[in-house]
């Protein structure tokens, strides 16, 4: 239950055999808490969606002692003169939001975040937790926070074997747990070595404070992170909070920080909550963490628009849950300012903890005949003379049909928020490439069963499958089109302002280049940048000439009239959407418009407001700050849409 078991698994087996064999044998004594059903037997058909008892709300957060002390003051003004003040200082645990109930002594339910007001329904998926019991000893309505994590160390034998499946890693521990817990067969679910972790419960007669509430919780056999410290005062929050830190990389699961809660529930609900956040919580957020290793060699990389990427190829390392080997170098500007060479001792993070990325070099540590790296003067792909423009810090292959810019393309191409094209992998486009047989996004159309066939480990069934998907994208409206064509600074949202203005492929080749930087520069949001990328890709020959073969084959379908309407209650409104939201972000994107509002792909100056969902960087935070735009959770944005 706690991770401290009283007998060793060759007994626990044994055992377990025993009681499934009693159970076959008299059926009237199987229970729905036996451990024998914590495994489903059957496939889950949906995922219905269920409303929390309470909403689950986001957390403030910070990176400065100075906000410390600015919460501190808040909070003790909120409160009566001479009441104690005492925190409770937890890590924050990186994983995914849950709510869970019982009732009367048995696990009844839980469910996803969700939008924070309602979520998915996982009971059966939390069911084969194993630190999870399916019975307590309190019959009183529980109503538990937590968040479902799993370990490093399982973290890493669960990617070795999806690796020796042929299937993708998990690129961190929290991407493995948010995805385990939403699959639809508990089967799956019960391999994956998740576990549970309680931070909050919400009724009141439980416990009188915060603290008091997860050591009886625990004490009914309830799985807590049991690291939570009470101080009542700033500088022993910071003693905490730098406690926690420092015992960061020992614990077994992730965490990005610490939270720090006022504990008496009394005065919780005196201080009550703002419209996002509770007044009596703050998270404090860690800096990116870091990891020294050996840069063992300089590899360069051609993206889709022919910019010349190094990238180090590292000494394996441990870094944020995840094992990194390979990390950013950026361009020759940032290899020359941090003076990276092979061979270096260099520090490693993760950039939003996601794209690992080199950011210093022990000079002390050198050998000193490592030799300064300079960017190639040709393409590595196709040897083309490379270029790169002043002003700017990218080195560029300018061929158009570099093998690695035609990969790059049609894999951006086939992405679900372009033309969504299913079987259309990076390593199939590497053959179809390679073998000659597309060279250009409209050879994917004339490809042909018996040319397929022809490639590496693919069957009938494979071929016809990738044909069907190639088809069905013909179907996709124009924007689709458009984002899919990778126009630079044209994102999903200029994509569909674009295709709202020109309404087909068939009406935008009519014109000229001119004409469609004209109109383009009349929609609103659009910059002179993004209308010169515009007339610049429109103004390449090979461009035109593949917009108006995809156009004689049919591809893509004109664009729906809007939806947006002059008395919708986000009429004048404007938006920016970030982060990891509960649905597709083209979803809300719509709402946004049938309701009125306007979108853009980045905060500007007349932005109104910012959608923020869960992983928001705090360089879109600061851009809203600067902008004065008001930043709003999902469930907020609910609000407004309903008027």
């Amino acid at each position: 239950m706690l991770d401290d078991p009283e007998i060793d698994d060759i007994a626990y087996d044994s055992l377990y055999r025993e009681l499934r064999e009693l159970e076959a044998a008299h059926s009237d004594l199987a229970s729905v808490d036996s451990p024998t059903q914590r495994v489903g037997a059957e496939l889950r058909s949906d995922l219905r969606t269920v409303p929390h008892v309470a909403p689950m709300m986001s957390l403030d957060n910070t990176y400065s002692d100075a906000d410390l002390n600015e919460f501190d003051r808040r909070v003790r003004g909120g409160l009566h003169d001479g009441t104690r003040v005492v925190y409770c200082v937890e890590p924050k645990l990186d994983g995914a939001s849950v709510e869970i109930l019982y009732r009367n002594g048995r696990l009844s339910s839980g469910a996803t975040r969700g939008d924070g007001k309602s979520g998915e329904e996982i009971l059966e998926n939390l069911r084969t937790i194993k630190n999870l019991p399916l019975r307590i000893d309190y019959e009183g309505p529980l109503t538990l926070r937590a968040e479902v994590v799993i370990y490093r160390r399982d973290l890493t034998h669960l990617n070795e074997l999806r690796e020796s499946r042929g299937e993708s890693p998990f690129a961190n521990p929290r991407n493995a747990a948010a995805g385990s817990l939403r699959m639809l067969d508990p089967r799956v679910v019960a391999q994956r070595r998740l576990r549970v972790l309680i931070w909050q419960v919400l009724e009141r007669d439980f416990a009188p404070s915060h603290s008091k509430a997860l050591e009886r919780a625990a004490q009914l056999g309830l799985p807590t992170h049991r690291q939570h410290v009470l101080g009542d005062s700033v500088d022993e929050v910071r003693a905490a909070i730098a406690a926690i830190a420092e015992l960061r990389k020992g614990y077994a699961y992730e965490i990005d920080g610490a939270v720090l809660k006022v504990d008496s529930y009394e005065s919780q609900d005196i201080l009550g909550n703002t419209a996002k956040f509770p007044r009596w919580a703050i998270a404090y957020k860690f800096g990116a963490e870091r990891a020294e290793t050996r840069l063992l060699d300089i590899t360069v990389n051609v993206g889709r628009t022919g910019t010349l990427t190094p990238v180090a190829s590292l000494d394996p390392v441990q870094l944020a849950g995840t094992t990194v080997s390979r990390a950013s170098l950026h361009n020759q500007d940032h290899m020359d300012r941090i003076d990276v060479r092979v061979g270096d001792l260099v520090s490693v993070e993760k950039a939003g903890e996601i794209i690992p990325q080199v950011v210093g070099v022990d000079l002390s540590k050198r050998h000193p005949e490592a030799a300064r790296f300079v960017l190639p003067t040709s393409c590595p792909s196709c040897q083309t003379p490379v270029v790169r423009v002043p002003g700017e810090a990218a080195t560029r292959c300018p061929n158009p049909r570099c093998p690695a810019q035609v990969e790059g393309a049609l894999v951006h191409y086939s992405r679900r928020y372009a033309m969504d094209i299913d079987h259309l992998g990076e390593s199939l486009v590497h053959q179809l490439v390679e073998t000659g047989l597309v060279r250009s996004l409209a050879d994917l159309y004339t490809l042909t069963h018996e040319q397929l066939l022809a490639l590496d480990r693919l069957g009938n069934k494979s071929a016809e499958n990738i044909l069907v998907a190639i088809e069905s994208s013909k179907r996709r409206h124009f924007d689709r089109l458009v984002t899919g064509l990778g126009i630079d600074l044209i994102g999903q949202v200029a994509a569909v302002q674009l295709a709202e203005r020109f309404r087909s492929l068939a009406q935008l080749t009519a014109l000229s280049v001119d004409e469609v930087a004209q109109q383009a520069a009349e929609i609103s949001g659009f910059g002179p940048k993004m209308v010169e990328a515009l007339k610049s890709y429109l103004a390449a020959e090979e461009h035109r000439e593949l917009l108006e073969r995809l156009a004689r084959l049919g591809v893509s379908q004109p664009q729906p009239e809007p939806l947006a309407a002059p008395d919708g209650p986000l009429w004048g409104k404007t938006f920016c959407v970030t982060g990891v939201l509960s649905r597709k972000r083209e979803d809300v994107h719509a709402d946004i418009r049938a309701a009125g509002g306007t979108v853009h792909d980045k905060i500007k100056k007349d932005t109104n407001y910012l959608v923020a969902g869960e992983k928001v960087g705090q360089t879109k935070l600061a851009a809203a700050k600067k902008s004065g735009a008001t930043v709003l959770t999902e469930s907020e944005l609910g609000v407004l849409l309903q008027g």
